[in-house]
């Protein structure tokens, strides 16, 4: 459900136990040295073996170091094997990152969730349509509050969930889909922790400027934000569109796609 091979590689890793029990004599080390066979051949696979087996499925990694002021926010998202998009897509990814550069040099683009490196249609949960490599979230850019200073992090630990909601006088979608009954709308506002929330404020000047790249990319055919964040930040393209209540907020991230 997490990585789409995890469970794939437990049973390999379980290949193992027989030559563990023997060579660990010690019964309390036992549990330990099968957890760490089952990581080492997890962290095998995702960085060698993975990648390789992806590309007949159309599928090719994002960096998972800073390439061109692109980089995934958190290093989990890679192990997880959640960063994997066509190639078409890590292409307009890099660009949109290194076109964002020209104008403010320095700025980290942040990737969030992309797909899975197998298969169309398997379900990479909690998203509805990441399931075809031609979807990928990006991470809002924000100011370090303390420095006053432009910032390579985010205040969510999970990426998502720490939303920049409307403002008095700005729509509220959220109040909207809850008065509908779409009460999964706000699910990961409520489970992803908010601590980090005060540390950080909306970059809404580098905000723009990546919104306006993504929006004239010819590769870019959909994107989702808030609509109140489309407001405040004055955008008018027809790309933009409201991803429906159906769905979860999308003040905490943008949804690009192909």
């Amino acid at each position: 459900m997490l990585t789409q091979l995890g469970g794939i590689i437990y049973l390999i890793s379980r290949r193992t136990h027989p030559l563990i029990i023997q060579k660990v004599t010690r019964p309390i080390l036992q549990p330990l040295a099968k957890i760490g066979a089952f990581m080492l051949i997890y962290l095998f696979s995702t960085v060698l073996i993975i990648p390789l087996l992806a590309k007949p499925f159309g599928r090719v990694p994002l960096p998972v170091f800073r390439k061109d002021g692109l980089q995934p926010l958190r290093l989990t998202t890679c192990l997880l094997n959640r960063h994997y998009v066509r190639p078409a897509l890590k292409t307009a990814a890099l660009d949109i990152a290194l076109k964002m550069n020209r104008f403010h040099p320095g700025t980290a683009v942040n990737y969030l969730d992309g797909g899975f490196p197998f298969f169309n249609s398997f379900p990479m949960l909690p998203h509805l349509s990441h399931n075809d490599g031609k979807k990928l979230d990006l991470a809002f850019l924000y100011i370090d509050k303390t420095s006053g200073m432009p910032s390579d992090n985010a205040p969510s630990v999970i990426g998502y969930g720490v939303c920049e909601t409307p403002r008095p006088g700005e729509i509220n979608t959220a109040e909207s889909c809850r008065e509908q009954g779409y009460h999964w709308y706000s699910v990961l506002q409520q489970i992803a922790p908010q601590g980090n929330k005060h540390k950080y404020v909306f970059d809404s000047l580098r905000m723009r400027a990546l919104m306006t790249v993504i929006i004239y990319h010819p590769a870019i055919h959909k994107v989702f934000i808030e609509p109140h964040l489309q407001t405040r930040l004055q955008l008018e393209s027809d790309k933009i569109r409201f991803h429906g209540c159906y769905a979860v907020r999308h003040d905490d991230h943008i949804h690009i796609q192909l």
